[in-house]
This record gives structure tokens, sequence and C-alpha cells, in this order.
């Protein structure tokens, strides 16, 4: 028999002979039909293979093994708790190896052997959650950039939450299409503490100066990430904000004076309790009256209840094709709702504010318009 000639042989044969032996023992065993007896003489050689001193041995072995799905369980498993160089191919794409296998890899396994599970053709929504939990930076960046990776938002949220100071893992994060909404909003506040931190932006600033534009450079891209968010994940980012303190009254009136009445909806249900139905009625043709009741049920305010109002009136006329207009008209009509240029308070302070950037947008547009015609 071929094998037993094998067995004999292997045991003074220099390495590259026994590196190429074992390679086309492998071959034999995935591809041909062997005889019942042959094959498994063949795998008790590739098991005692495995035994072998050089590590070139066994990585010849692997690399013929990792692709089959015919291969000896207890051999490919045994490869893959090998020596980096030998358990590189097997991690990386034998697809023999279950995620119970591939999880105990990531838990027990070095930086390098996480990236490699992390960029598998193929990585499931409970692997892809064990890499977010446990693995390093980099692994979890491996998987992000995977495109065969099925990732559970909840995965997001925990690479978010573990490495959204990263600068090259945040970056990786947003980019990716499938971060859900609260995950860019996590991502967009970390980003904004770093810069406030950074010992350069404090030094021309000023600490409290920094900090203040800052916060408002997250806001302005809050109601930035409501565009680019689908309505579906409008309420996991209302739940977010809300947690986090940030669905105040002054980012509620900012929202709704830059049009976004469908995200409003969303926040006046939330807080007030009441049906999506119901809202939705109350924002396309309810009263003042039970405008401002709904305000009230959501704990707003009532010092912002007859802006809110007014900005609505004017949205409701922009949705029936009555009028035109954006959050440079809106917000004047909001800021004249409350008393005009003589209007004094925080409200007053926020509304002017809105109008002037909404006056400098346009006309950045406008310039950028002329520039290109």
């Amino acid at each position: 028999m071929v094998v037993s000639h094998f067995l004999r042989w292997v045991n003074t044969a220099k390495v590259s002979e026994r590196a190429a032996a074992a390679a086309a023992l492998a071959r034999a065993y995935v591809q041909h039909d062997l005889p019942f007896e042959d094959r498994c003489a063949a795998e008790g050689a590739l098991t005692l293979l495995l035994d072998d001193p050089s590590a070139r041995v066994r990585k010849a072995m692997a690399e013929t093994l990792s692709l089959s799905h015919h291969a000896p369980r207890q051999v490919v498993s045994a490869l893959a708790a090998d020596q980096p160089e030998v358990a590189a191919v097997i991690l990386a794409r034998s697809p023999l190896l279950s995620d119970a296998d591939l999880v105990e890899r990531i838990v027990n396994g070095s930086k390098a052997t996480q990236m490699l599970v992390a960029d598998r053709p193929y990585v499931s929504m409970e692997l892809s959650a064990a890499i977010a939990e446990i693995a390093e930076a980099e692994a979890c960046r491996a998987l992000i950039e995977n495109h065969g990776a099925d990732i559970a938002s909840l995965s997001f949220r925990r690479m978010a939450e573990r490495f959204g100071h990263l600068a090259s893992l945040r970056e990786a994060l947003i980019a990716d299409s499938r971060l859900p909404a609260d995950c860019r909003h996590m991502l967009l506040v970390k980003l904004g503490e770093a810069l406030k931190g950074s010992p350069l932006v404090v030094a021309i600033m000023g600490e409290a100066r920094a900090e203040r534009l800052m916060k408002d450079a997250c806001v302005k891209a809050s109601l930035t990430l409501i565009d680019g968010t689908d309505a579906t994940d409008y309420p996991a980012l209302v739940s977010h904000l809300r947690v986090r303190g940030d669905l105040t009254a002054s980012f509620i009136v900012r929202a709704i004076a830059h049009g976004k009445v469908d995200f409003f909806g969303e926040v006046i249900g939330a807080l007030s309790g009441q049906s999506e139905e119901r809202v939705r009625s109350l924002l396309s043709s309810g009263s003042d009256v039970a405008l401002s009741a709904a305000f009230r049920k959501a704990g707003l305010p009532e010092t912002v209840h007859a802006a809110l109002i007014r900005a609505l009136k004017v949205w409701r006329e922009v949705a029936n094709g009555k009028r035109l207009a954006g959050a440079q008209e809106v917000s004047w009509l909001m800021l004249k709702e409350i008393g005009g240029e003589k209007a004094e308070g925080d409200l007053a302070v926020l509304l002017r504010s809105i109008h002037l950037d909404a006056l400098r947008d346009n006309a950045r547009e406008h310039a950028r318009a002329i520039a290109a015609a």
C-alpha cells in the first residue's frame, strides 16, 4: 500500500521532500476517491504529520486542506491551533471551522489570529458579535471592512463604544453605510470630545470657547445626520439622544426650524407617549390648542410652543405646494412669533443664531452657483 511506504519513508526524508509529500497526500485525500482502507490509512498519515517537527511540512498540509469540506476535521482543528504561520491559512478560509471553533480562537488567540478570523470570506452575525465584544481594535476594523461580514446593529454599537476614540476605527465605522444612526451620533460626539481635548485647539481658542464651538458643531452635525438616516432608524436615534441628554428643547427647535418634520414627529411621539398615527395627524392638520397640548405632554416648555407651531404651519404650506421656504425664512418667522428683533431670552438668541447660520449657508451656495456658471 502506498501509504504504508510513505510512513516508512517519511522518517528519513528531508524537510523539502516531506513537505511536498504531505501536500501530495493531502491532495489525494481531498480530491480522489480512495478505497476505504487507503482513505483510513491516509487520514492516519495526515494525523501523524501533525507531529512533524518542521512547520514547513505542517504548513504545506494546511494550504492543501484549507479549502476542502472533506478534510479530516481533527487534522484541521489541530492545524488551526498550530503556530501562526501554519494556522493562518486554516483560520482564514477553512469551511470546517464552526463558529464555536472560531470564537475560541478570538478569545484565546493573538491579535493576528483575531484579524485572520475577522477577514474570513464569510463571518456570521454570531461570530461578528464575538469579535465586536472581545477582539482588539485591529480585528474590529478588519471586520468592518469585510464585505462578507454580517454585522448586527448591536455589534456596531459595541465597537463604537469600545473604540470610538480611535481615529482609524472611527473613520472605518463612519464610512460603513450599515452603521446605525445612533452610532454615527455617538462617534460625532467622540470626535468632538477628541478635538475639544486637543492641546493645540485649547491653546488657540481657550478651553471654554473650544468647548462651546465643539458643542455647536456636534449639534449641527446631528441635524445633518438626520438627513442621512432612514425613517425606520429614527426611534433608535431618538432613544440614543434621549439617553445622552441631547434631546433638549433647543435641539428640537433647531430640528423643526430646519424642516426635520418627520424626525420632530418621532420626538414628540417618544416624549409624549402618543401613537404614531395621532402624532402624524397633529402635525399635518392639528389645531394650535391640540399641538400645544401635545408639546406640553412631551415636556416642552411653554416658551417654545408658539415658535414651534409657527414653524409647523409654514412647513405644512411647503408640503402642500403653497409656499417656498427654507430654514432662513422659517427661523425668521419663528423669531417674529416671539417678538421679532426686540425679543429677548435664550429662545430669541437661538433663533437669531439659526437664522444667521442659514443666511451664511445660502450665501455660500449662491457664490458657488455663480462660480460654477
